[in-house]
C-alpha cells in the first residue's frame, strides 16, 4: 500500500485496544487487583475492629461511670451523710468522696441546699434548674442525669444525686471527650496502616506479577520472532510445572508440529516437482512434432499417439495423487465409529467392479476403531489397487484380512501373488515417489503406499510391507484411533 512504511520487526508489537486505547499489561492488572483486595480486606477489617474497640472502650466507661453513680445512690441511702462528708478526702482515702474519686477521669462537686456550691469540682460543673431542685429533693438516692455537659472545652457526662431531707446533692462527672480523642487517634492509625497495607500489596502484587508473567514475556517475545522472521526453529522457554510451563511446552510442540509439515510440504514439492518434470518433457517433445504428424510413416504416428495417451495418463494419475495426499494433510474430517470389516468389504466391491479381478474379504467380528472412514478407505483401495497392478495375471484372487490385534488395534493387510518384494523394496515402498526396479516400467506416480503411511500415522498406527509365504506380497497397516489434529 503506498504512503505505508514496513514495520520495524525487531520492535515489540503495540499492544492496543479497539478505539487506539492502549492495552493495560497483565503485570499491572495482577498489581493492581493485588492492591484493590489488598484495600478491600484492610478496610473490612479496620472497619470492624475500630467499631468493635470503640463500642467496647464506650461500653466500659459507660459501665465505670454507671457504676459510680449506683453505689453514691447506695450509699446515701443506707447513710445519713451530709455535704461536709464529700468535701475533703479522707486522709486514708476510704472515705465517701474517695470512693467517688478512685475511677480514672471522675470530678466531684457539692451542692449544699438550694443547689449553692460548696465545695467545686475541678475542672467546676454546671449547675442548672434540675440540679438544684436534686439538690431540696427530700428523697435521699434520687437523681437526675446528663450526658452531653459541656465545661470548657471538654464534655462530661453527669449526674446529680440528692443526700436527702434538702440537704443537698453530690455531682459526680466523667470525662469523655479524651475517649473520643483516643479514638480518633485509632481512626487516624487504622487509616494510616491500612494505607501502608495497600502499598504494600501493590508492591508485592508487581514483584509477583513480574516473575508470574516474565516467562509468558519471553514466550510472547518467542511468538513475536516466530511472527518477525518465519523461522520456526527458535528456542521456546520452557520452566517450571504449573500452567505457563505447561503452555510453553504445547507452544514447542506446536512449533515442533510446524517445522515438520513445512519439511514435509517442501519435500513433497521437490519430489512432485521432479516426478512432474518426466511427463511433461515427454509431453513438451511429442507435441512438438505434432505439427509434423503428416509427414510421420503410419507406425511413428501411431506409436507418437501411444506415447502422448501414455504420457497423459501417468501425468494425470499423478497430479490426482498428489492432490489427494495434499487433501490428506488438511482432511478436517471428524472422527467416528467405523468398522474396517464393512470398510474392506466395499473397497472390494468397487475394486472388483473396476477390475474385474476376484477379491475376498476375511474379517474378524469386531473391527471397529474411532477413525475417519474416508483416509481409511482410501489407504485400503490405494493397497488393493497396488495389488491388482503387480499381480496382473490374477491367477489368484486378492485377499484382504481384518484381524483384530490383542490388546488394541486392528490390522489390515492385502495379500496377493504378485513378483513379491526384495528385502531393499520393504523398508523403502511407502516412501513418497519411490518405485521399485522391477516396477518402474510401470504406470503410477509413487503416491499410493506413501498416502497408507500417512494414514496409519494419523491413526496411531504403522504401515507394514512382507514376502508372502509362496510368492506374492503382503503389504497393510495398523490403526487404533484417530489421532487429534
Amino acid at each position: 500500500m503506498r504512503g505505508t512504511k514496513d514495520a520495524d520487526p525487531s520492535s515489540p508489537p503495540e499492544r492496543a485496544r479497539p478505539g487506539g486505547r492502549r492495552a493495560r499489561s497483565l503485570r499491572t492488572t495482577l498489581a493492581i487487583a493485588f492492591a484493590l483486595v489488598a484495600a478491600g480486606v484492610t478496610a473490612l477489617v479496620g472497619v470492624l475492629s475500630y467499631d468493635s474497640a470503640a463500642r467496647l472502650v464506650r461500653v466500659d466507661q459507660e459501665a465505670v461511670f454507671d457504676e459510680v453513680v449506683h453505689d453514691l445512690r447506695s450509699q446515701v441511702r443506707q447513710q445519713t451523710l451530709t455535704p461536709e462528708d464529700f468535701t475533703s478526702a479522707d486522709p486514708d482515702h476510704d472515705g465517701p468522696r474517695d470512693d467517688l474519686t478512685r475511677p480514672v477521669g471522675t470530678d466531684v462537686q457539692v451542692l449544699g441546699p438550694g443547689g449553692t456550691v460548696i465545695d467545686k469540682g475541678s475542672p467546676p460543673l454546671p449547675v442548672g434548674a434540675d440540679a438544684r431542685r436534686t439538690a431540696d429533693d427530700d428523697t435521699a438516692g434520687s437523681h437526675v442525669e446528663d450526658d452531653d455537659v459541656a465545661v470548657g472545652d471538654d464534655e462530661y457526662r453527669m449526674a446529680t444525686v440528692a443526700l436527702g431531707d434538702g440537704r443537698g446533692a453530690v455531682q459526680v462527672a466523667q470525662e469523655f471527650s479524651d475517649t473520643e480523642d483516643l479514638l480518633r487517634e485509632l481512626q487516624k492509625r487504622t487509616l494510616l496502616f491500612a494505607a501502608a497495607v495497600v502499598v504494600a500489596a501493590g508492591i508485592f502484587g508487581w514483584w509477583l506479577a513480574r516473575r508470574i508473567t516474565s516467562r509468558l514475556v519471553r514466550l510472547a517475545e518467542t511468538a513475536e520472532r516466530v511472527a518477525s522472521t518465519g523461522r520456526l526453529d527458535v528456542a521456546v522457554p520452557v520452566t517450571g510445572g504449573d500452567e505457563v510451563a505447561s503452555l510453553g511446552r504445547s507452544f514447542d510442540r506446536m512449533l515442533g508440529r510446524l517445522a515438520r509439515s513445512k519439511d514435509d510440504q517442501r519435500r513433497l514439492a521437490q519430489d512432485a516437482g521432479h516426478e512432474l518434470r518426466t511427463p511433461l518433457t515427454s509431453l513438451r517433445t511429442n507435441i512438438s512434432l505434432l505439427h509434423r504428424i503428416d509427414e510421420l510413416p503410419p507406425a511413428s504416428r501411431a506409436e507418437l499417439v501411444a506415447d502422448l495417451t501414455d504420457e497423459s495418463r501417468e501425468l494425470t494419475d499423478l497430479v490426482n495423487e498428489l492432490v489427494n495426499l495434499a487433501a490428506g494433510h488438511q482432511d478436517d474430517e471428524s472422527p467416528v465409529e467405523v468398522s474396517l470389516a464393512e470398510v474392506a468389504e466395499d473397497v472390494a466391491v468397487l475394486a472388483r467392479r473396476r477390475t474385474g479381478r476376484t477379491i475376498t474379504v476375511r474379517a474378524e467380528p469386531d473391527t471397529t476403531i474411532t477413525g475417519r472412514p474416508s483416509q481409511l478407505q482410501r489407504a485400503l483401495s490405494n493397497l488393493v489397487e497396488n495389488a491388482a497392478k503387480f499381480d496382473a495375471e490374477g491367477t489368484e484372487p486378492i485377499e484382504i484380512a481384518v484381524t483384530r490385534i490383542p490388546g488394541s488395534g486392528v490390522r489390515v493387510e492385502v495379500l496377493d501373488r504378485g513378483p513379491g518384494l526384495d528385502e531393499v523394496d520393504t523398508e523403502r515402498i511407502f516412501d513418497r515417489f519411490y518405485r521399485a526396479p522391477a516396477a518402474r516400467s510401470r504406470t503410477g506416480s509413487g503416491l499410493g503406499l506413501s498416502i497408507v503411511r500417512e494414514v496409519a500415522a494419523a491413526h496411531a498406527g504403522v504401515p507394514f510391507a512382507a514376502r508372502r509365504d509362496g510368492g506374492g506380497a503382503v503389504i497393510g497397516f495398523t490403526a487404533r484411533e484417530a489421532m487429534s489434529d
